[in-house]
């Protein structure tokens, strides 16, 4: 397929995010049933209720476009589910899978904020205020998913698993 405007652009990347939020509301689950610490496995929960919201939300982005939502498939958050996947089939001290766990979903935070970052300035160039708007609230989701998972990472997983290691 050939793309002949940002508009379209715009509408192609749309259908891959609404994949990937898809594939992230099956992912999330299995992660947080993993997670040995309580405040990772809550911040897991949280976030599946937030990412069923951005896919509710695109719909919204799709309606405010004219479109149909459709998924085109994300092969990048599908690779990154996949590792995680591999990961979670490891072997490992659960503090130490705590941690790893943090890795792996904030690879799919820092797609996800890359991605939401250009088709709400797309939106933005394009006039679509109302898709830039709801494509802007998700896009703040995102970020304050990823600080809190730093967060987590700094001072709860990281410190557990870096004592196991001694």
């Amino acid at each position: 397929m050939k793309l002949n405007s940002l508009d379209e652009l715009l509408v192609e990347q749309l259908q891959d995010l609404y994949h990937a939020e898809n594939q992230l509301v099956k992912a999330l689950p299995k992660m947080a049933q993993a997670a040995s610490n309580a405040t990772l496995r809550n911040a897991f929960e949280e976030h599946l209720e937030q990412t069923k919201g951005h896919v509710n939300r695109l719909e919204k982005v799709f309606e405010s476009l004219g479109q149909s939502p459709e998924s085109r498939t994300c092969e990048g958050i599908k690779g990154i589910v996949e590792e995680a996947d591999e990961f979670l089939s490891e072997s490992a001290e659960p503090s130490v899978r705590d941690a790893g766990m943090i890795a792996c979903a904030q690879r799919v935070e820092h797609y996800e904020i890359a991605g939401y970052g250009s088709v709400r300035t797309w939106a933005e160039q394009l006039g679509h205020q109302q898709a830039a708007q709801l494509l802007e609230a998700t896009l703040d989701e995102e970020k304050a998913a990823d600080k809190k998972l730093t967060q987590i990472a700094i001072s709860i997983s990281n410190p557990q698993a870096a004592v196991g290691a001694r």
